[in-house]
């Protein structure tokens, strides 16, 4: 191996050298969307981050490494969890990197890595496998091809692929959501609801969506649930944030939460002309692309059904409703997060809409020796 020198992130140099790698990275590439640098500064302090330098001290590659305990509880294994994965096109670096995980998961008392994953499943999880021509989003990992090829070199292996489609939103509901959707309402009681901020952030209704996702989303890969704290960060940052026309619940007769879905227009052209940086003017183009001038797309981002209510029309009541404010914000394109390739009652909701699955993205694993 060349000398390459990887280091614990501490100083504010390799702070700074920790956010800004990636950005260097993809300075020429149009499908890549930046992290908001706040993000990546706040999340340092809840991982063990580290840099590679090459031998006249440039930053080559960086990754964090965290161990979510409530996970290995849940899914009984030891594994060391990495993220913010990126690399030069160099197998040494890559070594480099994922021997720094291993070590330092070895010294946890781990037996295994898998990643990318995230703290939480609603961070951003999963390699990309396919789809690098696609333009990624503030919910997505974005990766040259070269990262899985390279990943798989040093011997690690799929644990699970997540897929991600894409939509052309109809001009009219289409009639299979629409006769669902009326069996849900005037049989089972269902009705939507939409949503104040007050509601959400004072009302309750931040904390019973994230219940909702909790409950649905438990039996799926790798996630635990969302501690309190955690939703209270989540609420008062990002869902408050949200048009709340994009954001609809369903709910039955005694005003339970039985379905949610959280969507929001597309930050990506948003987020590449910021920089990822909030000051001086970077907020004036997501929140220029928020209120005024939307993209066209609107990302799904959170969809949910209570699971003893999965197959009655939750999914249909909330489309009849979102399409026709797509449709009046100008929205053209429809794209759904990362969802488990074997989930497939998850991925028939869309089958009214014709989708095209443009994305796949991995969790890989390898045994620590």
């Amino acid at each position: 191996m060349r000398n390459i020198r990887v280091e614990k992130v501490q100083s504010r140099t390799e702070v700074n050298d920790f956010i800004e790698l990636p950005k260097r990275i993809y300075a020429d590439n149009k499908y890549y969307v930046p992290d908001l640098d706040l993000d990546i500064r706040e999340n340092l302090t809840k991982v063990q981050a580290f840099i590679a330098y090459n031998d006249v001290g440039d930053a080559v590659g960086r990754v964090a490494a965290f161990i979510n305990q409530k996970a290995n509880v849940k899914w009984g294994q030891k594994a060391v969890r990495f993220s913010q994965i990126d690399f030069i096109n160099d197998f040494d670096v890559a070594k480099a990197l994922m021997d720094a995980v291993e070590e330092w998961g070895h010294e946890q008392g781990m037996d295994k890595v898998m990643g990318p994953m995230g703290q939480y499943d609603f961070d951003k999880e999963g390699m990309l496998v396919e789809g690098f021509d696609q333009l990624s989003s503030i919910i997505e990992i974005y990766n040259a091809s070269y990262y899985p090829a390279l990943i798989e070199k040093l011997g690690y292996t799929k644990a699970a692929d997540w897929v991600q489609t894409r939509m052309e939103i109809p001009k009219v509901v289409p009639k299979m959501y629409s006769r669902v959707a009326k069996y849900a309402r005037e049989t089972l009681g269902l009705k939507v609801k939409k949503l104040t901020t007050r509601e959400i952030t004072k009302g309750g209704y931040g904390k019973r969506i994230f219940h909702l996702l909790n409950e649905a989303y438990s039996p799926l890969f790798g996630f635990t649930e969302m501690p309190p704290q955690q939703v209270e960060q989540y609420t008062n940052q990002y869902v408050r944030l949200v048009d709340k026309r994009l954001l609809t619940i369903i709910e039955n007769e005694k005003e339970e939460i039985v379905g949610t879905c959280v969507t929001m227009g597309s930050l990506s052209q948003a987020l590449r002309k910021s920089g990822g940086r909030l000051f001086p003017f970077g907020w004036l183009h997501l929140i220029g692309s928020l209120k005024w001038k939307h993209e066209d797309t609107v990302q799904l981002l959170l969809i949910a059904v209570k699971p003893d209510y999965q197959g009655y029309g939750v999914s249909a009541l909330m489309f009849e409703d979102l399409i026709p404010i797509y449709n009046e914000l100008g929205f053209k394109w429809a794209e759904a997060g990362p969802q488990l390739e074997y989930n497939h009652k998850e991925l028939s909701q869309w089958r009214p809409l014709n989708p095209e699955i443009i994305k796949r993205r991995r969790c890989y694993t390898k045994a620590i020796k």
